[in-house]
């Protein structure tokens, strides 16, 4: 069955308003049978978001029409293709009760959902590490060099793993090797590996999916699939339930290189 589990919508503040029906009929056409809408999910109310134009999560306001939304499409295409109601939650270091809290109040009305670390903490702050690749070495200055940033990157990938964020923590862990996305912007490269296999390790542990999540091969200092494809057939050894992801946020992006993740999948 082909499933695209990782997927934005009108609702990104820093996406496209590319329509829902763009999504969904695109999806039919090329023979999918199963897509999950994956925004992002409304940020604590006392996270102060560190991008520019504070565009990093969904106004909490607009989640009632989101799931309203997506309630009717579903009815309307439940002949054609499977839609299922998710979003892409952050976890943040130091707002685990705040997202527990969000969880609590939302999660019932969540098919499902994906835990994805964006945001690392410094010195009382937070940098948004995949925004740009000028905030990414700037934040390498930050904390003093490439390999301290991918080890905090690792351990707050790890935390999120093992958080205890109640009965409807997401399944599914989001871009498990989202910093390498300038990876080709640096001047050494950074062996990960050891990080790499532990995390994937406390993954089958704790039981959770892994989204299997094409878009860095369309990041241009990136050139690789989050994980890279012979981690994608570690996980598969180790029967981690693999989820593909294209990760759009337009519709010209769906299931981008689909052909070239499929047969890990």
């Amino acid at each position: 069955m082909q499933k695209d589990g990782h997927i934005h919508t009108p609702y990104c503040p820093h996406g496209t308003l590319d329509s829902f029906h763009s999504y969904i009929e695109k999806a039919i056409n090329k023979g999918f049978q199963e897509i999950t809408f994956t925004e992002h999910a409304p940020l604590p109310a006392n996270f102060v978001d560190p991008t520019p134009d504070k565009d990093s999560g969904m106004d909490l306001k607009q989640l009632e029409s989101y799931f309203v939304d997506l309630d009717r499409l579903k009815k309307q295409y439940e002949k054609d293709i499977v839609i299922s109601t998710g979003l892409e939650i952050d976890f943040i270091s130091g707002f685990e009760q705040d997202t527990i809290s969000f969880l609590n109040t939302y999660g019932m009305y969540l098919d499902d959902s994906i835990l994805s670390v964006h945001f690392l903490p410094f010195q009382n702050t937070y940098t948004c590490i995949d925004y740009s690749k000028s905030t990414f070495l700037n934040f390498i200055k930050q904390v003093g060099s490439q390999v301290a940033v991918y080890k905090l990157y690792y351990k707050t990938l790890m935390d999120s793993i093992t958080s205890h964020l109640g009965i409807y923590k997401p399944k599914r862990i989001g871009h498990i090797t989202l910093v390498h996305k300038f990876q080709h912007a640096l001047p050494e490269k950074i062996d990960d590996h050891k990080e790499i296999i532990s995390i994937l390790t406390e993954m089958k542990n704790q039981r959770l999916q892994l989204d299997v999540n094409s878009a860095g091969f369309a990041k241009p200092y990136c050139l690789e699939s989050y994980p890279a494809p012979n981690y994608i057939q570690l996980a598969k050894q180790l029967e981690i339930p693999l989820v593909f992801g294209s990760d759009a946020h337009q519709a010209e992006d769906l299931h981008q290189f689909y052909n070239e993740i499929k047969i890990y999948l």
